[in-house]
């Protein structure tokens, strides 16, 4: 069982006079920035297979980092859950993650998709891929390098700086092939901007529908989701949309993460743990792609038909903590490259 409350609300039936009365036996508190219903299923499974029941509470990944830092010690929070590598680091920074020593994580999630301390843990991905416009774009960039080419000058659609897929992207150009080369990259490509950066991933598949632009960048979920079922805007012209799993002769494709961590003041210290091992699990990481077009972080776990369709592709191999310590350098770059 579930419970899904909103975050005044569960904060007062946690804390009670006693001042203790966010540890119970047998539930887990979850902290979430995921709003996917799908998602319903992991938490239902966890319960039926453990008996522990799940209080959820969502919000958005920097606000709930805010409320366990202000809550302290008091702080009713046993997990939390969020999208991409730079907000994990950001929780991180906080101070509001301890390591986890469990075995069963160490051997199960690969460890470039693992924080340097422990503190945090990889548990589905995304690819952040090329698409394009079939009917206008005879060579498509074969490399993220490539979208600064002036060759597609006019033609790119992409999200802000503020956003964390721009952030983490940019942060794994730093780690890659250098700050400099980055810095470069950067001011290439955002001359090469159709628009002015804006919406979020599935409106810059919608700017190729449009015809706003001829080249985009998303996640592969917002594209494998809309070949699964109706997304407005896409799906109906979704056969006028090619793809490029980039950087196949070099690095490889970027990958976003969604992850969890055990709070710092977590009251239900075991029972966290052991959601986090059930997050690593074949049936849970089987949820993660039937149920949101995601990549598994553990190998071997089949992928959903919507999923495999894309292909298969080379991942970049490289350390996500160490990217997410770039976060600070592409911040300067944004502003040098005037990234809006």
């Amino acid at each position: 069982m579930s419970m899904k409350l909103k975050l005044p609300v569960l904060v007062t039936a946690l804390i009670a006079s006693s001042g203790s009365a966010a540890f119970a036996e047998s539930e887990v508190n979850l902290y979430s920035s995921r709003h996917y219903d799908t998602d319903e299923r992991l938490y239902s499974e966890f319960t039926e297979q453990t008996g522990i029941t799940v209080n959820r509470i969502e919000g958005k990944a920097d606000e709930l980092i805010a409320r366990m830092k202000a809550e302290g010690l008091n702080s009713p929070a046993d997990v939390l859950i969020t999208v991409d590598t730079s907000r994990l680091e950001r929780a991180k920074d906080a101070g509001i993650l301890q390591s986890t020593d469990s075995t069963v994580l160490e051997v199960r999630i690969p460890s470039k998709l693992q924080d340097s301390d422990n503190q945090w843990f990889g548990f589905s991905q995304r690819a952040r891929i090329i698409f394009f416009d079939k009917n206008d774009v005879i060579k498509p960039p074969a490399s993220y390098l490539d979208l600064a080419d002036l060759a597609y000058k006019g033609m790119v659609c992409h999200r802000s700086s503020t956003n964390v897929y721009s952030q983490t992207l940019l942060s794994s150009v730093i780690e890659n092939h250098g700050e400099e080369a980055a810095t470069e990259w950067a001011k290439g490509f955002v001359a090469n901007f159709a628009r002015k950066p804006q919406g979020g991933d599935t409106d810059q598949l919608r700017g190729l529908v449009s015809g706003e632009c001829e080249i985009s960048i998303s996640n592969t979920y917002y594209f494998a989701r809309a070949l699964r079922r109706d997304v407005k805007g896409v799906t109906a012209d979704i056969d006028m949309i090619g793809w490029v799993f980039p950087s196949q002769e070099a690095e490889g494709a970027h990958m976003n993460l969604s992850g969890a961590g055990v709070a710092k003041n977590a009251p239900n210290r075991d029972n966290a743990v052991k959601f986090l091992e059930y997050l690593a699990s074949d049936q849970a990481q089987k949820y993660f792609s039937a149920g949101n077009d995601e990549y598994p972080a553990v190998a071997g776990v089949g992928l959903s038909d919507s999923v495999a369709k894309l292909g298969l592709f080379k991942a970049d191999d490289v350390d996500l903590s160490a990217v997410a310590k770039n976060l600070p350098v592409a911040q300067k770059i944004f502003a040098i490259a005037d990234w809006q």
